[in-house]
């Protein structure tokens, strides 16, 4: 098994999600309400796997088929809805880094994954826990996937907990 790359944050990672949007949007603007860059690269100063994570945000499930074409014909590897959770992985590497797209409807995942990103980017202490969690994970695991992704979802499950709190708390305007 390869091990887990995590490396520290590159100041890089903003630019190439902001190309790899305007490549999506050329390919299917018509199709996709919001492109949002989700993931560890979109939280400033954190180390995370150099792959870009975003999510295209439907107009609607049935765009799903004409965006899929369009992603695959630009080399795009797709890998269908492996969890049955109407969230469409579709991955390619580029040198030096990668891509990681999920094309989603705006479903609670989604609204949960922002939630994720921008309470770690309001509060640098927990990402900074963050960090150390997938650092270790990373060294642990092994290579083992599974081991790094489960060993971060109580984490998650609690960053998302505090994170609905904090929303609940504010003023809504």
């Amino acid at each position: 098994m390869r091990p887990i790359r995590v490396l520290d944050y590159d100041p890089a990672w903003p630019a190439l999600f902001d190309a790899a949007r305007c490549e999506l949007l050329a390919l299917a603007a018509d199709r996709i309400l919001a492109i949002e860059h989700i993931g560890s690269t979109a939280v400033a100063g954190l180390a995370a796997k150099p792959k870009i994570d975003l999510d295209a945000v439907l107009v609607d499930e049935a765009a799903l088929a004409a965006v899929g074409a369009l992603l695959r014909s630009a080399g795009f590897q797709d890998h269908g809805d492996p969890y049955g959770e109407g969230r469409w992985p579709f991955t390619r590497d580029h040198d030096g880094y990668g891509l990681r797209l999920y094309l989603c409807t705006p479903d609670p995942a989604h609204r949960d994954r922002i939630l994720f990103r921008d309470y770690l980017r309001a509060h640098p202490q927990r990402a900074n826990e963050y960090q150390a969690l997938k650092r270790h994970l990373a060294a642990e695991a092994n290579g083992d996937w599974d081991i790094y992704t489960g060993g971060k979802s109580d984490f998650v499950a609690e960053t998302l907990r505090l994170a609905a709190i904090e929303a609940e708390r504010s003023p809504r305007g």
